[in-house]
């Protein structure tokens, strides 16, 4: 199996590229910068692609050229930004930067639809092609959060899922949506689970979570697919 995952650098993206994977996988991690040292899995390569999602058109020439020959079987995008406030108490949209704003859209909205629309002449290649959207609470109905610009990207991620689902239906494309809440992304893969799921004290998801349930999807027969997914922290009220 051929897995990109998009925004690989760090946090989530990197527990991605420590974690999934099995023997003769191959993995390509895409960000702006290519590690000093890829990360060293026995049995599976690991491949790099640099790009610059700020710059959607740019970026998704780069990638897809990177996957014409060698094909591409799912493509995890992993990658969002927020407002400079966003989930602290002081957030006021109104002080929110016009170009704050775009710059959102664009990583958010604009480069997730025009990357897709490049590669899904590739990923339909394969016989079990899958698109997992790294989504939010924030994107649910009734989330109780306040950030504007970051909520509405995310409630976008839902909506390009169930457009991509009736699209390519017939060509049996599976596309998860993946709602998290908190995250904990201080700690890394290598940190044992039962350290890692202390820390927030109930209210942070280890990225251990999220990697099993990744591998849960990606274990699927072209047959089934999980459609939307919400994993909030234990203690929090919203859910």
């Amino acid at each position: 199996m051929k897995t990109m995952v998009v925004g690989a650098s760090k946090g989530l993206g990197k527990a991605f590229i420590d974690g999934l994977g099995e023997q003769g996988d191959t993995l390509i991690g895409v960000s702006r910068s290519r590690p000093e040292t890829l990360p060293s899995r026995p049995g599976i390569e690991v491949r790099w692609v640099e790009a610059d999602l700020a710059e959607p058109m740019k970026a998704v020439s780069v990638i897809a050229q990177a996957v014409a020959e060698g094909g591409l079987d799912t493509l995890i995008y992993n990658l969002g930004i927020w407002e400079e406030l966003a989930f602290d108490p002081a957030y006021d949209f109104l002080a929110d930067h016009d170009d704050q704003v775009q710059a959102i859209v664009n990583c958010n909205i604009t480069s997730t639809i025009v990357l897709i629309k490049r590669l899904l002449p590739v990923l339909l290649k394969s016989a079990n092609p899958r698109i997992i959207l790294t989504g939010s609470t924030s994107g649910l109905a009734q989330s109780g959060r306040p950030e504007v610009t970051f909520g509405a990207s995310k409630f976008a991620l839902r909506g390009i899922a169930d457009a991509l689902r009736e699209g390519y239906r017939q060509q049996r494309l599976g596309v998860t949506c993946l709602n998290l809440g908190y995250l904990n992304t201080d700690d890394p893969l290598s940190t044992p689970r039962v350290l890692a799921e202390q820390r927030g004290e109930g209210n942070a998801i280890p990225v251990h979570d999220v990697v099993q349930v990744v591998r849960m999807i990606l274990s699927l027969s072209s047959a089934s697919f999980v459609k939307d997914l919400t994993l909030p922290a234990i203690f929090d009220e919203r859910f």
